[in-house]
């Protein structure tokens, strides 16, 4: 029931979307992953950590025929294109429509062959596996929405309220810079593959689901999911663009002054920065950053390895949305407390609101508001009193991240009692 009532309301807000960007004139996500049945995906590496999503309800045998089944049609769709000259100067990747058609071809083999729980499985595991693409076109459309519906910036407050950081922005920026083309590749190719290091940790978590015949109640795609579909929706009433544009060569004619990373901004009275139709608005709270921390946290179950691995992309991460000029330090703060609040509101769910849990999510979006509303109205006063406001914004991020590790500390180390014995009748 719980699966069938998401689905509806998923839907429901993927068609709103899609006529909101069609009233824009703009792709909107169904219309651009209609799209990619056929044209170049715009990341094949997606489509294929979809796929992967969806296998995890299938057999070994039933995975590698799947697999090579994608393989092949991508080789197909490759020497169509070469033989004809089309589709090789499209911007995206030369693969991954043969991992989207099996996914649909999996969902017609739900539909047409598949009865009962076994129909169930195989159709959570496309919806998933389709919810993970579908939510990247779905952010793409949030962006160009962003853009061409919000006018003016609130940058000018950002980057006073950064001072109180010591403008973290503008010290990795120029580390970036220092490290050459080698660091450049590196970080970028780790802050565009994020969603596909999120399928690594799901794909541990969900490793059993073909064997056990049903997924967990809790797991990273869930929490990967909720943060795409709220976050966007505060870019609305938080239009930032990040330093690279409001401070850099990169907003041209629009940039309050090129100064990124190279000189600070003066602290003088911010204002509403007028912007231009195309960059997105997608800067507070950093997104990225509260994905990246989802990893970190859901990793932290999984063997050594994995953990080092959830712990180095979330460092990557930052360092990327930092070096980039793609966020201000406070951004990255606001992430963190955003990515916690919406897994422990998560988490309390799974365990009926249990009372505490609501408290942690009341505390965390309580945090959360008053981050933004300080950020907003008192970002001066931030910038004057770096010694007492940087070490206080930090603290109030450290105290929901404690304050999550001990609630969830104590729910792991409950001890369920044991079920009483039914009274048995004595013999006569």
């Amino acid at each position: 029931m719980l699966w069938a009532t998401a689905g509806v309301i998923t839907l429901g807000f993927l068609l709103a979307l899609q006529l909101v960007a069609h009233h824009l004139g703009i792709p909107g996500p169904i219309t651009q992953q209609a799209r990619e049945v056929i044209h170049a995906p715009k990341s094949g590496f997606l489509l294929y950590a979809g796929m992967a999503l969806t296998m995890v309800v299938l057999t070994w045998r039933q995975r590698l025929i799947a697999l090579g089944a994608a393989i092949g049609i991508d080789l197909v769709f490759l020497a169509v294109r070469w033989a004809t000259g089309s589709g090789l100067a499209e911007d995206g990747h030369p693969f991954g429509n043969g991992a989207l058609w099996v996914v649909l071809g999996l969902a017609v083999i739900a539909l047409t062959r598949r009865t009962g729980a076994e129909r169930l499985l195989l159709l959570k595991g496309v919806g998933l596996g389709l919810l993970l693409v579908t939510g990247r076109k779905t952010g793409d459309t949030w962006l160009l929405i962003t853009s061409q519906t919000l006018p003016v910036t609130l940058d000018p407050y950002i980057a006073m309220a950064d001072h109180a950081l010591g403008n973290p922005s503008w010290l990795a920026g120029r580390l970036l810079e220092a490290s050459g083309p080698v660091g450049e590749h590196a970080l970028d190719y780790v802050y565009a593959q994020l969603a596909v290091a999120a399928v690594v940790v799901a794909l541990y978590q969900l490793r059993h689901v073909a064997a056990e015949g049903r997924f967990p109640r809790h797991h990273l795609v869930r929490t990967f999911l909720v943060i795409g579909l709220v976050g966007p929706a505060i870019y609305m009433i938080y239009p930032v663009v990040g330093p690279m544009f409001a401070y850099g060569p990169e907003g041209g004619t629009w940039a309050a002054a090129d100064l990124w990373p190279h000189t600070l901004p003066p602290v003088t009275a911010p204002y509403h920065l007028p912007f231009d139709e195309i960059t997105p608005r997608n800067c507070m709270p950093s997104l990225h950053t509260a994905w990246a921390t989802a990893i970190f946290i859901h990793s932290r179950q999984g063997p050594r390895a994995l953990r080092l691995a959830g712990a180095f992309w979330l460092v990557a991460t930052l360092a990327a949305t930092l070096g980039f000029g793609w966020h201000y330090g406070v951004d990255l703060v606001a992430g963190v407390v955003f990515a916690y609040t919406i897994e422990a509101g998560l988490r309390t769910f799974d365990r009926g609101w249990d009372r505490a849990g609501i408290l942690l999510v009341a505390y965390g979006t309580v945090v959360f508001a008053a981050l933004l509303t300080a950020y907003r109205f008192a970002p001066l006063e931030m910038a004057a009193y770096p010694w007492l406001a940087g070490p206080l914004v930090l603290l109030v991020m450290a105290s929901v991240v404690y304050g999550y590790r001990r609630l969830t500390g104590l729910w792991e180390g409950a001890t369920v009692p044991a079920p009483r014995a039914e009274p048995q009748p004595e013999p006569a």
